[in-house]
């Protein structure tokens, strides 16, 4: 059920926040229960449904104009601001209604060019149906058990049943002009109505008030869960019979390696492979463990607007399917229809189109979960969000009547329709968009800067460090579509768990950065054998590890994927120019740095041939967990020189920071045609040049 979340205290402190002028204290109401609305998944989720607001206010010559304040496109309602509720001229819009039709281009450039504010974001696409429903408040979800409703067979039978006359029935029509009109039509046979139920789309209320019109949402959302909820049968599989998820497992890995793989061959050569998002919670598991996956799969989508984030179609992988061969076979099989559907319809679409990428958005992964696919972690994540509501409605749907939603026709025009791929926005997107990248020692000064450095480019970061509240602290950092995992890197099966845990969060790895180490000290005559065998298990073996853990995920991604195409994978070491150019006293920490110099090397030589790259960063006097603010006070002490002094004694007399030994990383990552090479980067140090 949805728990009402107004509060006057929450209403309050909003008006007050607003200051003294009544209409910024009413638009502030507005924001609040937009909010309340955008922050609950089971009323909209992604940018899905829209809130208006009528007022009036001043133009520039004090004259009072009747306003809309409606969400503006760009902005979600689970953050929007008063500056995404942009006023639009109320009168002009209403003047709209008397037209017979109004194409999409029209009806955008009208809205835009009455806007108060210039440069305001674009009004919603449903601009006219706010404007001419004449209530003040007007809200549109796509809540869980209204989409279940709205896609019943007997949608009318049972609309009546739960609300009599009090929600009006629209039958389908794409959003704009057209839908407008059938809407306010539809609220003109009935003005007593308390909302109206977009048959295959969503729902609206309304009120004098932001209060009453966010508690009929609520209310009228709970008495449909409430009538789905006596229809809802026990599990199929109860939750206590299925097998439970272990996040550190890696019997999965390879699984979703390879079905990463396969799904790149519906993207161009040289894309990145594409981002996985798993949700094997036990409700996922369970419904991905029915016998009509099948059927389901080729329904359609909950709500028109899911389309552009999944695809009508859902790629079904049962267990024996779960194969290199058998995951490509069926992401061809699933390319084939998606450009028989293309062709299918385009002949009869307005314009000239051209076709997207034939990849699912969604993956219903036997004994696994629900699989959201993107260009990006957050795109992956909208996908799962939408993948799993999707999946509450059609088990909700078919135990109620049936899943029944828009055709292929319907679909094509609005997954191909250019207001809605606008929502996806346009440009060039960032260079390491899609790239995996897991960092070790992430929590640490170079950890961390390096993996700011690769987010910055678009990429997806899973941090490996120490459990604890710094690693806690790195990832809440980066943002929640990043990643990480606590442990020691030295205990056997660590590198290989934590490789599968980062494949488990994004479906894969692109570039593994080694760079966790710590220095050790001690003359080598006398250190003590454990000391150095420690030094050796972290400074070294830890690397091999994470190496060879990494190797086995490029490799099962390249097998998925079959022909070569995008770049395999590569691994960055972070090394040292103690490997070059040892230091008195710290041979336990030079000798595995060699040894680790070497191997770099030895990678590069054997894992050329497919295209893995491998090369590394010698990097000195760095502020971190290994020159630590002691080690930098005894050995500017000891060298007679004040601490600047000491940091900058390199040839360009200037302190090397850890975000230079980041951006050499990033730049690495981005030579495509170097591997086996290792950069200094220490402002110049001729004992520890490479040539």
């Amino acid at each position: 059920m949805i728990a009402n979340r107004w509060t006057e205290t929450g209403a309050s402190h909003w008006q007050e926040a607003a200051g003294a002028d009544a209409r910024a204290r009413e638009l502030a109401l507005r924001v609040y229960s937009s909010r309340l609305i955008g922050q609950d998944p089971d009323l909209v989720m992604h940018g899905g449904g829209n809130t208006s607001l009528k007022a009036t206010a001043p133009d520039m010559f004090g004259e009072e104009l009747r306003v809309l304040h409606v969400k503006g496109s760009g902005w979600d309602l689970d953050t929007i601001e008063a500056k995404g509720l942009p006023a639009v001229r109320l009168d002009p819009l209403m003047q709209l209604r008397a037209l017979p039709a109004l194409s999409d281009e029209a009806m955008v450039n009208v809205q835009r060019l009455n806007l108060l504010d210039a440069g305001a974001p674009n009004p919603s696409v449903e601009t006219l149906l706010h404007a001419w429903i004449p209530h003040r408040y007007v809200d549109h979800t796509h809540a869980t058990a209204f989409l279940v409703l709205a896609n019943l067979p007997e949608v009318a039978a049972v609309t009546r049943e739960l609300f009599g006359d009090r929600l009006t029935l629209v039958p389908y029509v794409m959003p704009g002009f057209a839908l407008a009109r059938a809407a306010a039509d539809a609220f003109d046979r009935n003005p007593a109505a308390e909302g109206l139920l977009l048959i295959n789309h969503g729902h609206f209320a309304w009120g004098p008030d932001a209060k009453s019109s966010y508690d009929r949402i609520v209310a009228h959302t709970n008495l449909v869960e409430a009538w789905l909820a006596d229809r809802r049968p026990a599990p199929l599989v109860p939750a206590a019979a299925l097998p439970a998820a272990d996040p550190a497992s890696a019997d999965l890995a390879p699984v979703l390696a390879g079905l990463r793989g396969a799904l790149a061959s519906c993207l161009p050569e040289a894309a990145a492979l594409p981002v996985l998002d798993l949700r094997d919670g036990p409700s996922a598991r369970a419904f991905v463990a029915r016998d009509d996956l099948e059927d389901l799969a080729l329904r359609g989508v909950a709500t028109p607007d899911h389309v552009i984030r999944t695809k009508g179609e859902v790629l079904v992988l049962r267990r024996n399917a779960q194969t290199p061969e058998g995951m490509r076979a069926a992401v061809a099989d699933f390319a084939d229809r998606y450009r028989g559907y293309f062709a299918a319809h385009v002949a009869s679409a307005s314009g000239p189109k051209s076709m997207l990428a034939p990849m699912p958005g969604l993956v219903w992964l036997e004994g696994a979960g629900v699989l959201g696919v993107g260009a990006s972690a957050a795109a992956a994540r909208i996908a799962a969000d939408i993948g799993l509501q999707s999946a509450r409605v059609r088990a909700d749907g078919e135990a109620a009547g049936g899943f029944r939603p828009i055709g292929p026709a319907d679909l094509f025009d609005m997954e191909y329709w250019s207001l809605e791929q606008a929502k996806l926005g346009k440009g060039k997107p960032p260079a390491l968009q899609g790239r995996v990248v897991l960092v070790t020692g992430g929590a640490g000064a170079i950890g961390l800067a390096t993996a700011r450095a690769f987010a910055a480019e678009g990429a997806s970061l899973f941090l490996v460090d120490r459990q604890g509240e710094a690693l806690d602290a790195a990832v809440a950092a980066l943002g929640r579509d990043h990643g990480g995992h606590g442990c020691d890197i030295t205990a056997p099966g660590s590198p290989a768990a934590a490789v599968a845990a980062c494949v488990r969060r994004f479906g894969g790895l692109d570039i593994l950065i080694s760079n966790a180490g710590a220095a050790v000290t001690g003359e080598i005559a006398t250190l003590p054998d454990r000391a150095l065998r420690d030094s050796f298990e972290l400074n070294f073996f830890a690397h091999v590890g994470f190496a060879q853990a990494a190797v086995a995920i490029f490799r099962a991604q390249a097998q998925g994927r079959g022909a070569r195409g995008a770049e395999p994978g590569q691994i960055l070491f972070n090394v040292s120019k103690q490997a070059v150019n040892p230091g008195r006293g710290f041979a336990a920490y030079g000798l595995p740095k060699a040894t680790t110099f070497f191997l770099l090397r030895q990678l590069a030589l054997e894992l050329g041939p497919e295209g893995i790259r491998v090369n590394g960063i010698n990097a000195d006097r760095i502020r971190s967990g290994l020159l630590t603010p002691g080690m930098i006070a005894a050995r500017s002490s000891a060298r007679g020189v004040d601490e600047a002094t000491y940091m900058a004694g390199n040839l360009l007399q200037a302190e090397v920071e850890a975000r230079h030994v980041a951006d050499a990383f990033v730049m690495l990552a981005k030579a495509e045609r170097t591997t086996a090479h290792v950069m200094t980067v220490d402002g110049g140090n001729i004992e520890a040049a490479l040539r």
